[in-house]
């Protein structure tokens, strides 16, 4: 049995996603200050291929043409990020116009195009500059990112609608300042709860601002989710199950409902409280319009009492016998239904998007075409439990795929492919691979009946 996007509803929201630092590239020109992935990759050992992003897909001027690639695939709904130093150079202070005016060249290119900007505001790129003063770890960072927030509502508000405060902030705070494989690169359990917990603050502040500045704005923020299971049934798999998922699914959204950090299930976070201030509980909610869930795969997790602070651990998924992804990710459709049945069951939410869904496979360019069925079946199984969730009654409203562009990928370099276009990082040559023109053919309507590109 086919679906078509109508299944879905004629007011659902479909798009595509990317990231400023993974695509923009012009790294040093045009007055864009320094930041912290700009720093980080300079230890080519931090990145698995010795690469970096000065370059990435060039968008910062191909970036008309690449609309035209979006308008082309008929996606009427396109979410990207701003660069915080490519506007505030130093993350304070000084303005570079001419990082203003690339943004708006890129949103008047959109509406040119009925192509709907969605924005990002913070998508893992922190000003060098700040990162020097503490960066997240630095309760300063409310006063930075209430700047940088109301020069992007004043500078860019009269065109952008749609708002997402944070990109996955478990991430960035957790890859980046408690693993550190990621930007900018710091460890430790205390440097990771300051960060936790001002990037919490931050992501209803920046709402808040949003609200004032701009009274009809639709405001979101994103969330990294994983479908958590045991191992096993032993209790033990079962209460590590538990801890990871308030750790990587509850953490940022609870608070921001008003419910407070999940403190019972994820004892470790207790420590949160030496960077709390009188009223923080209060400042970290706000009412947010909706909420981007960003799902690719799920996790099973076992108990280890050797393992610091979770007493558990993930089980790699090649280590599970499981269908794999180039990431190492198991291939689960059924995660993206039940994080969107986990999150609708949150009262204080009101409207869920999927701002982020997609694969990285192996694949070839051969004779100018990349026939990437694999990826077109990803997507396909995928949406089919987007869809089973909205008829369940799950008020998902969106879908936006990861990515339009191959790019960098962050501390995988350039050996990851997530996008519905190939690039040639060496000559920046596009490529509509077949899973672009199948995404062409459904949001024209076609019924979904196989898998025939």
């Amino acid at each position: 049995m086919g679906y078509s996007k109508f299944d879905f509803g004629e007011d659902f929201q479909w798009g595509v996603s990317t990231a400023a630092y993974q695509i923009e590239g012009a790294h040093n020109i045009h007055g864009k200050g320094v930041s912290i992935w700009d720093k980080f990759v300079q230890n080519s050992s931090k990145i698995k291929d010795g690469s970096h992003a000065d370059v990435g897909c060039n968008f910062y001027e191909h970036f008309e043409k690449d609309l035209d690639i979006i308008r082309e695939l008929h996606i009427p709904n396109y979410r990207f990020s701003i660069a915080w130093s490519r506007i505030l150079p130093n993350g304070i202070g000084e303005v570079n116009q001419k990082g203003i005016d690339f943004y708006n060249r890129l949103i008047d290119g959109c509406l040119e195009r009925n192509i709907t900007p969605w924005v990002t505001l913070y998508h893992w790129d922190l000003p060098q500059a700040l990162e020097d003063q503490g960066g997240w770890t630095n309760r300063e960072i409310l006063n930075w990112f209430e700047e940088f927030t109301t020069l992007c509502a004043r500078s860019f508000g009269d065109r952008v609608v749609n708002w997402m405060i944070l990109n996955e902030p478990m991430v960035f705070t957790g890859a980046g300042y408690f693993l550190g494989y990621h930007a900018p690169g710091r460890k430790g359990m205390s440097n990771f709860l300051s960060a936790m917990h001002h990037a919490t603050l931050c992501q209803s502040l920046g709402a808040r601002i949003l609200r004032n500045e701009l009274e009809d704005a639709k405001i979101g923020t994103t969330f990294s989710c994983s479908h958590i299971d045991p191992m096993t049934n032993d209790e033990k798999d079962v209460a590590a199950a538990n801890r990871f998922d308030a750790l990587l699914n509850r953490l940022f959204i609870e608070p921001a409902l008003g419910l407070g950090y999940p403190l019972d299930d994820l004892p470790i976070a207790k420590r949160v409280e030496k960077y709390m201030m009188p009223h923080d509980e209060s400042r970290m909610h706000f009412d947010f319009d909706f909420i981007g869930v960003q799902n690719y795969t799920r996790e099973v997790v076992k108990s280890n009492w050797m393992i610091p602070y979770m007493k558990g651990q993930i089980v790699n998924a090649d280590e599970r016998n499981v269908p794999l992804t180039t990431m190492n990710w198991e291939v689960y459709p059924k995660s993206i239904y039940n994080v969107l049945k986990k999150f609708d069951a949150y009262e204080g939410v009101k409207e869920l998007i999927v701002t982020e869904n997609g694969v990285a496979f192996p694949e070839t360019v051969v004779e100018g075409r990349i026939k990437d069925l694999d990826r077109v079946q990803f997507i396909q199984q995928y949406l089919h439990q987007v869809l089973k969730a909205q008829r369940e009654g799950v008020n998902v409203t969106g879908y936006f795929l990861w990515t339009l562009l191959d790019n960098f990928e962050w501390a995988e370099g350039y050996t990851q492919r997530f996008g519905l276009i190939h690039t040639d990082f060496d000559t920046q040559e596009r490529i509509i691979k077949d899973s672009g023109h199948w995404y062409k053919r459904f949001l024209q309507s076609a019924k979904v009946r196989n898998l025939v590109v």
